[in-house]
């Protein structure tokens, strides 16, 4: 009896909470297994603490922490994975020290990693887990990887891992490896890593190197996944070789023959050749004439004549169509194409069909500050200059004689076939009214007119057959005059006589206050008219007149 009682005292000291002792599988259930330890009841340890439940047997012997000795069944309460965590710590911990690796397996996924067994539980952030951070966690749980421990809080035990630093770490050492056994010119496989707008990264067993879009291929790519795709298997060519930045530089197209070879002979100017559009910009058309050659057509050069705005206005993507080349350039790999050079030059013809002297009708197209463009024919237009639209009258933009649309005359003045400009003029439809000026206005003649214009130093007037003269601010008025403006207005009636004619100049002189002079009086105040005048002012000019005119002209608001 004594030796029972002894034997159940030892008993009862040897089972203590949190205690580890050896225990014998008795059943495996789907969701937990039935651990015998020798005490008075079994204990349940839930089946996630097993790693390989599915290679456990009865009878197998496995270590357990006793965490409750009964439980509201009276059953022992027993835990694996708490008595692996135990043993496994100081491992761990010497792990940690060491800074080696440790291996373990990804038991779930959670909010910002996942947790890993290897030991204990563990936590990875999803940061850690790869270089580039896969975005689902999900399909690695169950997997076993190494791992090397970056953070260690013992009071808490808790581990936080890393993955990425071991694949940073192999990747390095390959880098190294890599540009220590490779050289420019070297052809090697790598893998299409990633895609993007100016090329691709291509990893080289651990080592990523740039292709850029234009050492793809040698025909045109507007993006590099026309042409790659990521996990693609390719042969390239070392290009550079940077060792201080680790980079490498990487050519596709240098694995093939270069179709720029030879060019010249494949593609003499002023050879005919046809070709694909595979490309329409606002300035030309790309044109495919082989696999990795092109040409541009200038959008200038799709016709002789026509307004062409836009290539894609008269081509098509894919459209087979034939060109002059014009010129090549084998360093920049550009060739010039032209589509008119196919026909003949219309301007060849030009001074043909409109010789120098001949007057042509056309429309007005269109105006700029210096002239009117008139369309003569389709895509032909002659230039009527401001200066020549009126042999009198200063023009100070077209829109003051002309519209968008009139319908006018015009001589053909001069032609510029190399610059395919024709040159017109209007006012040579008539004689020029400053032939026989002198005839049509003498000193003393007394003439009416009509204020057109006013400036600080007079005004002009516009006299019978659309010619202006000038009366100086000294002339308006026997009394003294501040400003022209206070005296006379724009469209007012005036009476003067003439007391200046240049012919050479193109000027005339009037006065108003000489109007009721007698002949004494007139060569007198014709006299005092050259005097008073400063130098340069005399019947000012035209275009410095109107330039220094106080009250702009504009069309409709009286005068031309």
């Amino acid at each position: 009896m004594i030796e029972m009682k002894e034997l159940l005292a030892k008993s009862m000291r040897d089972f203590k909470e949190g205690s580890i002792v050896k225990g014998t599988i008795l059943e495996i259930r789907p969701r937990e297994v039935l651990v015998d330890i020798g005490y008075k009841s079994e204990g349940a340890i839930a089946g996630s603490e097993f790693d390989d439940i599915e290679n456990l047997q009865v009878g197998d012997i496995v270590e357990v922490l006793i965490c409750r000795l009964e439980n509201d069944d009276g059953m022992v309460v027993l835990s694996k994975e708490r008595a692996s965590a135990r043993q496994n710590w100081e491992k761990i911990v010497a792990v940690y020290n060491a800074g080696g690796l440790i291996k373990g397996k990804v038991k779930a996924a959670v909010k910002g990693g996942l947790l890993v067994n290897i030991g204990i539980e563990a936590f990875l952030p999803g940061s850690q887990f790869d270089i580039i951070p896969p975005k689902d966690l999900a399909p690695f749980v169950g997997q076993t990887f190494d791992f090397k421990i970056v953070k260690l809080m013992e009071d808490r035990r808790n581990v936080v891992l890393s993955r990425r630093e071991i694949i940073e770490s192999q990747r390095s050492e390959k880098r190294a490896a890599f540009m220590d056994s490779k050289k420019v010119g070297d052809r090697v496989k790598g893998i299409v890593k990633n895609i993007t707008d100016f090329g691709a990264f291509v990893d080289l067993d651990g080592m990523d190197g740039l292709l850029h879009i234009t050492d793809i291929t040698w025909g045109r790519l507007t993006h590099p996944s026309e042409a790659l795709k990521v996990g693609q298997e390719i042969d390239v060519v070392v290009l550079e070789i940077n060792k201080d930045k680790e980079r490498v530089s990487l050519g596709m197209k240098q694995t093939q023959h270069n179709p720029w070879d030879k060019i010249e002979e494949r593609f003499a100017i002023g050879a005919k050749v046809k070709g694909k559009v595979t490309n329409l910009m606002p300035y030309g058309a790309f044109i495919e004439l082989e696999e990795g050659v092109e040409g541009l057509i200038h959008v200038s050069e799709l016709s002789w004549t026509k307004r062409i705005a836009r290539p894609s206005d008269v081509l098509t993507l894919g459209q087979e169509i034939e060109a002059s080349v014009l010129g090549v350039n084998k360093d920049e790999q550009k060739i010039s194409l032209g589509v008119r050079q196919l026909e003949a030059n219309p301007w060849d013809e030009m001074e043909h069909k409109y010789p120098i002297g001949k007057t042509v009708k056309g429309t007005v197209r269109n105006m700029t500050a210096y002239g009117a463009f008139v369309e003569l024919e389709e895509g032909v237009d002659g230039m009527v200059h401001v200066s020549d639209m009126s042999w009198t009258r200063k023009i100070n933009h077209p829109s003051e004689q002309l519209k968008k649309g009139d319908e006018i005359e015009a001589v053909v003045i001069d032609i510029d076939k190399n610059a395919q400009r024709i040159s017109l003029g209007m006012k040579q439809l008539d004689e020029d009214p400053w032939k026989d000026i002198e005839q049509r206005f003498k000193i003393g003649d007394k003439v009416k007119g009509k204020i057109s214009k006013i400036a600080t130093f007079g005004a002009f007037v516009e006299l019978d057959g659309d010619i202006d003269g000038l009366v100086h601010i000294s002339q308006i008025s026997e009394d003294r005059i501040e400003k022209v403006k206070d005296v006379i207005k724009v469209g007012q009636e005036i009476e003067a006589r003439v007391i200046k004619v240049d012919k050479g100049e193109r000027r005339i002189g009037l006065s108003i206050k000489a109007a009721n002079y007698n002949d004494d009086d007139m060569r007198k105040e014709a006299a005092a008219f050259e005097t008073a005048i400063k130098p340069g002012e005399d019947l000012v000019g035209l275009d410095k007149a109107f330039a220094s005119a106080l009250e702009d002209y504009r069309p409709g608001e009286g005068g031309k």
